[in-house]
């Protein structure tokens, strides 16, 4: 009876194993294994590098690393800015007030939109030429500050670091709005008969409480800020001279530019293994934050 019992559960689970081993461990081991030849990819020759592709992404390669810098200023910026933003609007929302649920749905808004129409929208509204932004400029008296916004190699990463974050501060609201009706009411209340003000009860219950459901936000939003390309496709058009390039972008150009796709799969697996190390330190760190 146990040995039936304990197969129906294999079985269960057997699906989503067979779909994880198809679509996620063989495709892996097939990247790396072409990580290690320089392949064209048309041609059926493939040459034999070993681990010269890495060795290249080390030390003979400066646009794969000012890539990975570029990701990290926006990775910076969302942490911040997006993160903060989503915090603010969800402690606003989940206080007694008018209208809470129609502003819950409005801050949803942006996350469910498709990348490109975003980038698309916001490359209206930035542009140099017809741009919104420089015609509210102007209008209000401000030409001095009329500016190209995307074209300009310093402006054009701070640009897509912001559309970046307004595009994605619904998923962060929604999380830490749930994580925040999960404190329980009583602390609160205990905590005003004591007559404890707003600021320590804020200070003292909320902020602690909140800490597991802030390191899940920090790593969702590093995970996911880190891996953004469409959005720099539809709202710059690409890299714009390595100004807004980011790994996966430079992983496009080494497949579709240079045609090295043993090179773009070598970076591929890089990418993947700093986004594997990322995550295990962000882990560690919250089974730490849990146990104090």
């Amino acid at each position: 009876m146990r040995i039936k019992s304990t197969l129906e559960n294999y079985l269960f689970v057997l699906p989503a194993v067979t779909i994880f081993l198809v679509f996620y461990i063989l495709p892996f081991f097939s990247v790396f294994q072409l990580s290690l030849y320089e392949w064209d990819g048309v041609l059926p020759n493939k040459v034999f590098v070993g681990l010269a592709n890495f060795k290249e992404i080390i030390s003979q390669d400066p646009d794969w690393w000012r890539s990975m810098l570029n990701a990290s200023w926006v990775t910076l910026i969302a942490l911040t800015f997006q993160n903060a933003l989503a915090f603010l609007l969800a402690c606003a929302c989940d206080r007694e007030m008018r209208l809470k649920n129609f502003y819950r749905v409005i801050f949803f808004i942006p996350p469910v939109l498709s990348e490109v129409v975003v980038g698309l929208v916001w490359q209206r509204i930035l542009d140099g030429n017809y741009g919104l932004l420089n015609a509210w400029l102007m209008k209000l008296g401000f030409p001095q500050l009329v500016h190209s916004w995307l074209s300009d190699p310093r402006t054009a990463l701070n640009c897509v670091a912001l559309v970046h974050s307004w595009k994605g501060f619904g998923w962060g609201f929604l999380i830490f709005l749930a994580g925040l009706q999960t404190i329980p009411r009583e602390l609160y209340e205990a905590a005003r008969v004591d007559g404890a003000s707003a600021w320590n009860m804020f200070r003292r219950i909320t902020i602690p409480l909140m800490i597991p459901v802030t390191i899940l936000v920090v790593i969702l939003t590093i995970l996911g800020t880190m891996q953004s390309f469409v959005l720099i496709i539809s709202l710059v058009g690409g890299e714009l001279a390595g100004h807004t390039s980011v790994p996966v972008l430079r992983i496009l150009a080494s497949m579709r530019g240079s045609s090295r796709f043993g090179y773009a799969c070598a970076q591929g697996i890089s990418f993947g293994l700093i986004l594997v190390v990322i995550s295990f330190i962000q882990y560690r760190f919250s089974k730490r934050a849990r146990q104090v």
